[in-house]
């Protein structure tokens, strides 16, 4: 049986993921509310960034139900809500 054709994640330059880093880092050190754009994901993701895990290269975080672990690498944008 042949497997699902996924597409890959889109490869971006070093330049590209300091920065995402940087901003990534900035929100949590401001615990700010953060919007983040996911690959894969249908749906943006909302809440707040509560641990940044660089043994398992994850971003926690806390939506108002549960706690969300998603890979770094897999975070294409931030952005803060406009509400």
């Amino acid at each position: 049986m042949a497997k699902a054709k996924v597409p890959k994640r889109p490869t971006r330059d070093e330049f590209v993921l300091e920065e995402l880093g940087n901003q990534i880092t900035e929100a949590y050190h401001e615990k700010s509310e953060v919007l983040l754009t996911v690959w894969g994901w249908e749906q943006q993701l909302r809440g707040q960034i509560v641990h940044l895990d660089s043994r398992t290269g994850k971003v926690h975080v806390q939506k108002p139900s549960e706690l969300v672990k998603v890979p770094f690498m897999d975070i294409m944008q931030l952005d803060y809500p406009r509400d």
